[in-house]
């Protein structure tokens, strides 16, 4: 259905009426815009001292008419229909303009964010048409630029077929990528980073971004990266990438722009507006995760939590079904917006979450105190996400946790007994993995697991040695028990796949202060267990275990649970 949209607060009823009988007009085909709706549009707009637009769909129907003032026109949110599988918007844009210019690049900015078949821009003399300029976007870029201008002709002198034209763009765009390979309902994305930094860090950090998409089951189609020195207030990158990353996502059929950066809630919702993609950023594709692995009652909790932090400054009212009112009997003023509700009930279940996670955290520290009375110590491995923290908890204990080359496969905390060779048992704990730039929301979402680690008497650090950036990320896991305040419990390392490394690399690794292991080769666990066996004696004193528990000594083997 049709309808009149843009600024048009303070046109009279007659005015509004003009503009719905233009939009009862139709279009031939063939034809970018008819000479008799070309004549009407610019009357109307000369009368108005407004530029005026319409979105003219391939049928021939007038779908919508933008009312702008005399500078510009606001095309507004469009739908989803026809965006996939690098298929063209359907829809071409005509608008008038006051002067000469033609097409400016605000008109192919909006092109290629919004995918439009065509943008036209009417110039116009006297009140009648003047010239009609038109641009189209092309499959491959020529001579360094993605859209092509048609010759300017009036509205009466139209040569070539709009449709033929539109039709054979569309072909090329979607012969590369097959429609097939692209509405099969996987996410398909294009990573954003937008940094200040060195090319190194930024190329370590979309690279991880990549393997989070990964582990969230996304396809990763490219990568783009832009320095700046200082960041766009609204875009967070410039209006120029953001049309070539939109040119990109047609050609390849993208449905998904994830930002490395976390996004300002005004940033997402400018950047949606002028695309027709979802965009997303690492912090909540970071929950997206979680919220697919969490297991546990407590771990599920934990997650919605910090998804409902996460998600309440970014409440929009975009929908025009959030100004409705709400009140009965009694109600005064224009009561509650909908929008005010939603927050309310979401502010109401983060309080009811957090009463439950505190009755939670009380079960969970009656269980570490049940566990103190018996006297067995405790070891909680830590590490980046990775690492390979739950295969060395399964290769020590015999046990069959998931462990899966993803990050964050699991996020749960996991315990098993596990006995020293020299009769002397513990309570190994496997905890969530760290990673840079953690949600501060997920990190307090994780405060009472985290709890865990303060009841710890030994922390293993796992460390990938055979990732490049390794050095980094024992930084990150570093800092991270700094700000957990657990820099006094003792800390052995833990220098894990050593089996991918070249012997020299490996004997630099051998002359750190740790101990070099392959997580799933079991001889080469003795040195770990010793050390750590040395380092408990020394923390807790429990030599004396033993001489208390004569029937620890009768196991046969390190790795008996």
């Amino acid at each position: 259905m049709t309808h009149v949209t843009g600024d048009t607060a303070g046109l009279k009823p007659h005015q509004l009426k003009e503009l719905e009988r233009l939009a009862r007009k139709r279009v031939f085909p063939e034809e970018v815009i008819s000479r008799d709706l070309a004549r009407s549009l610019c009357g109307l707009s000369t009368d108005l001292n407004r530029q005026l637009g319409l979105l003219i769909h391939r049928s021939g129907e007038v779908e919508t008419v933008i009312v702008g003032d005399h500078d510009r026109i606001v095309i507004p949110p469009l739908s989803t229909l026809r965006t996939a599988g690098g298929r063209l918007r359907g829809l071409r844009c005509v608008h008038t303009t006051f002067g000469r210019a033609g097409i400016t690049d605000e008109d192919v900015m909006d092109m290629a964010c919004l995918r439009l078949d065509l943008m036209s821009a009417l110039t116009m003399a006297d009140g009648l048409p003047h010239l009609l300029h038109t641009a189209h976007l092309l499959p491959e870029a020529v001579d360094g630029r993605d859209w092509s201008e048609l010759a300017p002709a009036h509205p009466a002198a139209q040569a070539q077929s709009c449709l033929a034209l539109i039709e054979s763009l569309e072909e090329e765009f979607v012969r590369a990528r097959p429609l097939k390979a692209v509405d099969q309902g996987q996410d398909r994305a294009i990573l954003i980073s937008v940094a200040t930094g060195s090319p190194g860090e930024t190329a370590e950090s979309l690279a991880e971004l990549a393997e989070l998409a990964r582990s969230a089951g996304v396809q990763v189609l490219d990568r783009v990266s832009q320095r700046r020195k200082t960041v766009n207030p609204r875009f967070l990158l410039g209006k120029g990438k953001l049309m070539e990353i939109m040119l990109r996502s047609l050609r390849l059929g993208a449905n998904l722009l994830i930002f490395d950066q976390e996004l300002t809630p005004s940033q997402i919702r400018t950047v949606t507006e002028h695309t027709d993609l979802r965009v997303i950023d690492r912090t909540q594709l970071i929950l997206d995760i979680f919220a697919s692995r969490a297991l546990s009652r407590e771990g599920k909790l934990q997650i919605e939590m910090a998804q409902l932090k996460y998600l309440l400054p970014r409440l929009s009212s975009r929908d025009d079904a959030l100004s409705r009112l709400t009140g009965g009997i009694g109600a005064r003023g224009p009561g509650e917006t909908k929008l005010e509700i939603d927050r309310r009930r979401i502010n109401d279940r983060i309080t009811r979450l957090a009463k439950d996670l505190k009755t939670v955290g009380e079960e969970r520290f009656h269980r570490r105190s049940r566990r103190r009375k018996r006297d067995v110590p405790v070891i909680s491995l830590v590490g980046y996400t990775n690492a390979g923290k739950s295969t060395l908890l399964n290769t020590l204990t015999r046990s069959r946790i998931k462990a899966e080359d993803l990050l964050f496969a699991t996020l749960d905390p996991t315990s098993r007994r596990l006995r020293f060779p020299k009769d002397m048992e513990v309570i190994i704990t496997d905890t969530v993995g760290f990673i840079r730039n953690l949600p501060a929301d997920l990190l307090k979402a994780f405060a009472s697991t985290l709890e865990e680690l303060h009841e710890a008497d030994l922390l293993v650090h796992v460390i990938d040695v055979a990732n490049p950036a390794h050095a980094e990320q024992e930084e990150v896991v570093d800092g991270l028990l700094r700000q957990l305040e657990l820099e006094n419990i003792p800390c052995l390392r833990v220098f894990n796949k050593i089996d991918l490394l070249d012997e020299e690399i490996r004997e630099r690794v051998a002359r750190r202060d740790g101990v070099a292991v392959s997580a799933l080769d079991e001889t080469t666990l003795a040195p770990f267990l010793e050390r750590a066996q040395a380092i408990l004696q020394r923390a807790v004193g429990v030599g004396a275990q033993a001489e208390r528990d004569p029937a620890a000594g009768s196991g046969n083997g390190p790795l008996r649970t």
